[in-house]
């Protein structure tokens, strides 16, 4: 992979985007990110951290814009359909994954950002969806995933204007996770997915699915996500692990089956 690169941590991944200088969406991007994706499906593998240095991903390289106008009027929105195909691939993973934020997430880098399940920044970091002073509108699943996560007007708020939203409001406004300073935003996300790799695995996968498949369903429908999320947990080798250790009084030794 050229701009992309996939390493192990024990139980964890880790995804670096390696696109100097500010690591730019391109459509090579996307398909080193689907080949890290791949590598990380590895069953021993059971949380996945997604970052970039100095910058998390600026944005889409714009110069592609010029580029798929002079050519055809359709190339654009198949770039920012293989992107938004990949950030739904995150969210279907059965897997917990944390988007360590360093600099700027702006446009498509704040999109497949918000793939993940957790946003950790650097208390310097910048997010924003900008892409309305270009004239056109978020391409990635920003006009769903954003207003879904900070409310329905802030998010209209912040794709109308295209500001760019500091580490300390995201957090405050539900953008953001945690916020670290930047020279342990890394090791802290580290840290948070090897806990959460020690867990449960095939119940973290479970209510990962329960929850983003349930999510603007009718009640009834969603309840029936959950019931199905549930009998799948409740037959795992971990909840019958699970169980008699608290009956035991000890601590689960959990095997992700």
């Amino acid at each position: 992979m050229e701009y992309a690169s996939y390493t192990t941590h024990d139980a964890v991944g880790v995804i670096e985007l390696t696109r100097p200088p500010v690591n730019a969406i391109s459509a090579e991007v996307v398909r080193d990110l689907d080949e890290a994706l791949d590598r990380a499906s590895d069953p021993g593998v059971r949380a996945v951290v997604i970052t970039g240095r100095p910058h998390f991903a600026a944005g889409a390289d714009i110069n592609r814009f010029k580029e798929a106008h002079e050519k055809a009027a359709g190339a654009r929105s198949l770039e920012a359909d293989r992107l938004g195909a990949v950030i739904r691939r995150m969210e279907l993973m059965t897997k917990p994954i944390i988007a360590a934020v360093f600099g700027y997430a702006l446009g498509g880098g704040l999109e497949l950002a918000m793939g993940a399940d957790f946003r950790y920044l650097a208390e310097d970091a910048t997010v924003g969806q900008p892409e309305i002073r270009l004239g056109i509108i978020p391409g990635a699943g920003a006009t769903q995933r954003l207003t879904r996560l900070v409310g329905f007007n802030r998010g209209r708020e912040i794709i109308y204007s295209g500001r760019h939203v500091g580490a300390e409001e995201a957090l405050a406004i539900g953008l953001a996770d945690k916020v670290f300073p930047s020279d342990s935003l890394l090791d802290s996300a580290l840290d948070q997915a090897a806990a959460l790799a020690g867990g449960p695995s095939v119940a973290l996968g479970m209510a990962k699915r329960a929850i983003n498949e349930g999510w603007g369903l009718p009640m009834d429908q969603a309840l029936a996500v959950e019931a199905e999320a549930f009998d799948t947990v409740f037959a795992s080798d971990d909840a019958r692990e699970g169980v008699v250790a608290f009956l035991e009084k000890r601590a689960a030794r959990f095997k992700g089956t």
